[in-house]
Order: structure tokens, then C-alpha cells, then sequence
């Protein structure tokens, strides 16, 4: 295991720099890297590394997030609120929709069938869409309007509908779809509970630090260590039936830290980036490795006219989701295509449904066509969404200047 760690250091930093030199997306090279050393093609990573490949994922998503939430300046998230909460399930309830819809005509699924695939295929990838919205804010990029954070605020909320949907749907198919209305019910209690919970965290991690005045790295370790264990309680409280939304409550965390003492946001927030580079090279080449090209393949043009059909759908849900908002055309442009990526929550649930099948004793070859097309949305939109986001993030959002930025708070403070 040791050996493939050194390995996809070594090779995920090469590749970073190629990818960056050809003025693309570094993640793109990790991703492909992933793909060559994983079990589908060549398959050189160590099965222990593989084995591991759910918690460290699961660490280095934790890290991103936590730095969106230090990220979320309570004065952009005013401005952008209604938009984000809109954004957080009109898109990804029109593209689910669409493929529920349409799913029986592009492939031998039926309609129950497509509503899992779609809502496995509607949730946005915070792993690709996060770190290039922070580089953007760290810019001071399209700050003026508080684009990158209505963008990282709504994508992460996006993910706790499409999932909780999806499990809906699940429940319906292998028949254990008892409490339908509570399932239903549970979105906004996850979403809320997870909020509540992360600000309480932040409240003590606040009141803790102060206390003991622990080193920045002790801070940054303490923080990461209270994620992971927040993402350990929603397992938990699943086996009791209880909703809770742990990577909400994490962003929550590191917006409070922020709110309340911002310079110790912002020292734990520059540990957490050099922690990133580690992990995005495990994130991004280990979302790679699952990747079975194979399976990709299988469902050829039908799976992939599928998908664009999904994204079209989403795409006129943000813009509906943007309707009276103060961004112009081609900032809107750009946070459709924000909301394109898709890798992380498709490696990790397009199984679930086969699995279930499996366990169930039921016929398989649905489950197969739907890990077959989740799979696919990574292949085609992961890469297609990172180079459209920097392709149109760099012509459309301007760099604010401290005075611009003020003066633009001012203006909406007198309205």
C-alpha cells in the first residue's frame, strides 16, 4: 500500500504539472492517472491501497470542504441566498427528472429504474467543482456578485437532494419502501439538522481553542478529526432512521470558525490547502480507479445521449434558477457549466442499486446498465466540466479590486 501511495505522489504531481502546462485542469491528469494504474485497465495499484480507497476519499472530500466552508463570507451568502437554495433542487430535480423520463428510450430500464439512474447522475461533483471555485475566490474572482460561493453553496446542498431522492427511489424498487413521506420529509431535516450541528461544533471548536490556544497545525488537525467523526454520527443515525447531512455539517464548522475569529479561520484554512495537495491527488486518482471503461463502453451513444439530454435539462434549471438575479449572460454561462462535473457521488453510488439487486435475488442486467451510465457521466462530464469552468471562468469573472468589492457592498447596504 505504501508503494502505490509513494507512486501516485509522484505520478499525480507529474501529471498535475502536464495538465497544467497544456493549460488544463490538473485534476483531469489525476483523474486519467487513476483510470490507467486502476483495476479496469492496467491495474497496478496495490489491493490494500484499493481497499482503503472509501476512507481516504472520504478524508480528502472532508478537506475540500471544510475549506469551502472557510471560504463562505456570511455577506455573500446574504446575497446570494434565494438563488442557492433555488439552484440546491430545481436543477437537479429537472435533470433526475429527464432521465426518469426519457431513460426507457435511450435503454432497457424502465421508469423506476431511470428515477434511480437519474438521481445518481444528478448530483454535482464537489470534489471538481470546489477547489476551482476557491481558486476563484482566493482571486477575489467574480466577488463582486459572490458567484464562486453561490456556487459552492448551492452545489453542496445539491448532493443531499439528488441522494436522498435516489434512496427514495431505491425503496420503492426492492420494495422496502415503507415511510415514503418521512424519506421525503428527511431532506430538509438532514439539511437543517446538519447545519445546526455544524455550527454548534464551530461554536465549541471556537470556545476550545480559545481556552487552550492550541498551535495552528494542532487547530487544523483537531478540526479534521471532528469532521471525520461528524461523518462517522450520520452512519450511525442512519441505522436508527434519524437524517443528518455530515458534509453539511462540516462547511457549517468552518463558516462558523470563520465567523467568529476569522484570522484562526484563516490559519487553519492555509494548513488545510497544503494538506489538499496530498489529497486531491488520493481523491482524484482514486475516483479514477473506479472507473470501469469497460462498462463506460458498453452503453455506447444511447447511454451518452442520455446524459446529455440530463445535463440539457440542468442546464435550463439554473437559468430558471437564476431568473431575476443581477448576473449577466455570461455569468450565468458560467455556472452552468460549474454545474456540469460529475465524478465523486457517481463512483460512489452507482453500484448501490446492482448491489441491492444482488442482495434481493433479482435480475441484474438493470443494475448493470446503471453502474454502466454512472460511470460514463464521470468519463464525459468530469473532464468536460473542469476545462468548461476554466475556459469560462477566466474570460467571464473579473478580478475585484478591495474598492470595487466595498464600494459594491455599500451600494447594496443603501438599497
Amino acid at each position: 500500500m505504501a508503494v502505490s501511495i509513494a507512486e501516485m505522489i509522484l505520478l499525480g504531481l507529474l501529471a498535475d504539472w502536464i495538465f497544467r502546462k497544456l493549460r488544463m485542469p490538473g485534476l483531469l491528469g489525476m483523474l486519467l492517472l487513476g483510470v490507467l494504474f486502476g483495476p479496469y485497465v492496467w491495474n497496478l495499484m496495490d489491493p490494500g491501497f484499493l481497499a482503503a480507497s472509501s476512507d481516504l476519499r472520504m478524508i480528502a472530500l472532508i478537506i475540500i470542504l471544510l475549506r469551502a466552508g472557510f471560504e463562505l463570507s456570511r455577506d455573500v451568502l446574504k446575497r446570494v441566498g434565494v438563488q442557492a437554495l433555488l439552484m440546491s433542487f430545481i436543477p437537479g430535480v429537472l435533470e433526475g427528472g429527464t432521465i426518469a423520463l426519457l431513460g426507457p428510450k435511450f435503454l432497457p430500464l424502465t421508469h423506476l429504474e431511470s428515477a434511480m439512474l437519474g438521481f445518481i447522475i444528478a448530483a454535482v461533483s464537489p470534489a471538481v467543482v470546489v477547489p476551482m471555485m476557491i481558486s476563484f475566490i482566493e482571486r477575489k474572482m467574480g466577488a463582486k456578485k459572490g458567484i464562486p460561493t453561490l456556487i459552492l453553496a448551492a452545489a453542496s446542498l445539491d448532493d443531499v437532494v439528488a441522494i436522498v431522492i435516489f434512496t427514495v427511489f431505491l425503496g420503492f424498487y426492492t420494495g422496502s419502501a415503507e415511510n415514503i413521506l418521512l424519506k421525503v420529509a428527511g431532506i430538509p431535516v438532514s439539511i437543517v439538522a446538519g447545519i445546526v450541528v455544524g455550527l454548534l461544533i464551530g461554536l465549541l471548536l471556537v470556545k476550545l481553542f480559545e481556552r487552550f490556544n492550541p498551535r495552528a497545525t494542532k487547530r487544523t488537525m483537531i478540526v479534521i478529526g471532528v469532521s471525520i467523526l461528524l461523518v462517522r454520527f450520520q452512519v450511525l443515525l442512519e441505522g436508527w432512521g434519524i437524517p443528518f447531512a455530515a458534509l453539511l455539517a462540516v462547511m457549517a464548522t468552518g463558516y462558523i470558525i470563520l465567523q467568529k475569529r476569522e484570522h484562526m479561520a484563516h490559519e487553519i484554512s492555509s494548513k488545510l490547502g497544503k494538506l489538499w495537495v496530498f489529497a486531491s491527488i488520493m481523491l482524484f486518482t482514486l475516483v479514477g480507479a473506479k472507473v470501469n471503461v469497460s462498462l463506460a463502453w458498453h452503453t455506447g451513444l444511447a447511454g451518452l445521449g442520455l446524459i446529455v439530454c440530463g445535463l440539457v435539462a440542468r442546464s435550463a434549471g439554473v437559468f430558471l434558477s437564476l431568473t431575476g438575479s443581477a448576473l449577466n449572460l455570461q455569468e450565468r454561462l458560467f455556472t452552468v457549466v460549474s454545474y456540469w462535473p460529475k465524478a465523486t457521488v457517481q463512483a460512489a453510488m452507482g453500484a448501490v442499486p446492482l448491489g441491492a439487486m444482488v442482495s434481493m435475488g433479482m435480475d441484474t442486467a438493470p443494475g448493470e446498465v446503471i453502474l454502466a451510465v454512472a460511470v460514463t457521466s464521470i468519463v464525459f462530464t468530469a473532464p468536460l466540466g473542469a476545462v468548461a469552468i476554466k475556459l469560462v471562468g477566466e474570460r467571464t469573472l473579473q478580478p475585484e479590486t478591495d474598492g470595487t468589492y466595498a464600494a459594491a457592498d455599500a451600494a447594496l447596504e443603501s438599497r
